[in-house]
């Protein structure tokens, strides 16, 4: 399995397993704890993730919950140019990346901040030009499976077989992106996004048949409705849920979990690799 990824000409080892923490720039985000509002938090935020042992940073500025409303690429701009000039400029050897599904906030955060990943949630199905300028910027690019958008996507939950589907759906556009001579590429099964609650255990039970794209593996289980929905609880309160679902996703092949709570999933991949 290829575990590398090309990180601005250094080569990233990702045969073992990585935390991404989440940083949210938005006023709606599911879990409020992850939202920041004002640059002192944030890079205090991101200096606490890094002493805790994040390998990257995932920054965004559209809420994906389901239902949300997006915000148009003037204000998601907005929201995202000092918060990438200070994370860029204080924390220059961070992996950053971007979580985005505009191909133009994608150029304009590679080209003008220290962004070196683009994680699209749409895997190029909101925005047309995505995948030529992934192209062109030639960064690592992270395939996530969703159907529709954030606001109809649990409309979109009509699998026959959720694992196969899944598995075709991006397979399609995996073949365009290696057409396009796009090499990095990491594999997200978009647990949460246009798919039910049964379907996201089934997914994750299956996780290790997603390693026939002989990629990288991300999974985002993070606090997710799939963890607070079935135990009756708040995302406040699915730590642990999100803890055991991570040693799962390992157990699967995981190589980038990405969190909203570093230092505990930077331990669960020591006792992960401890056991192995």
């Amino acid at each position: 399995m290829n575990k590398y990824i090309n990180i601005k000409g250094k080569l990233i080892d990702l045969s073992s397993p990585c935390v991404m923490g989440v940083i949210n720039v938005t006023p709606d985000s599911f879990y409020k704890k992850s939202r920041v509002e004002n640059i002192d938090e944030i890079a205090n935020r991101v200096k606490s993730m890094i002493d805790d042992g994040a390998t990257i940073i995932d920054i965004g500025a559209c809420s994906s919950r389901p239902g949300a409303v997006l915000p148009s690429e003037d204000v998601e701009k907005e929201r995202l140019n000092d918060i990438l000039r200070t994370i860029s400029s204080y924390f220059p050897d961070i992996i950053l990346s971007l979580d985005t599904f505009r191909s133009s906030i994608a150029e304009w955060a590679v080209q003008n901040y220290n962004v070196a990943i683009i994680n699209d949630i749409s895997g190029g199905t909101m925005d047309e030009n995505m995948f030529s300028v992934i192209s062109k910027l030639k960064v690592p690019y992270v395939l996530m499976h969703m159907r529709g958008t954030p606001k109809n996507m649990q409309t979109f939950t009509n699998y026959n077989n959720v694992v196969n589907e899944v598995i075709y759906e991006l397979s399609e556009k995996y073949n365009r992106l290696k057409t396009l001579g796009i090499n990095d590429i990491i594999i997200d099964p978009g647990f949460g996004f246009s798919k039910t609650l049964e379907q996201n255990y089934e997914l994750l039970k299956n996780l290790h048949y997603f390693r026939i794209f002989d990629e990288p593996i991300l999974v985002g289980l993070s606090r997710k409705s799939m963890i607070y929905k079935l135990l009756n609880i708040t995302p406040d309160d699915a730590l642990c849920g999100t803890t055991a679902l991570n040693i799962v996703a390992l157990e699967k092949g995981t190589n980038i979990l990405r969190v909203h709570d570093v230092k505990e999933a930077v331990q669960v991949i020591k006792i992960w690799k401890q056991l192995k």
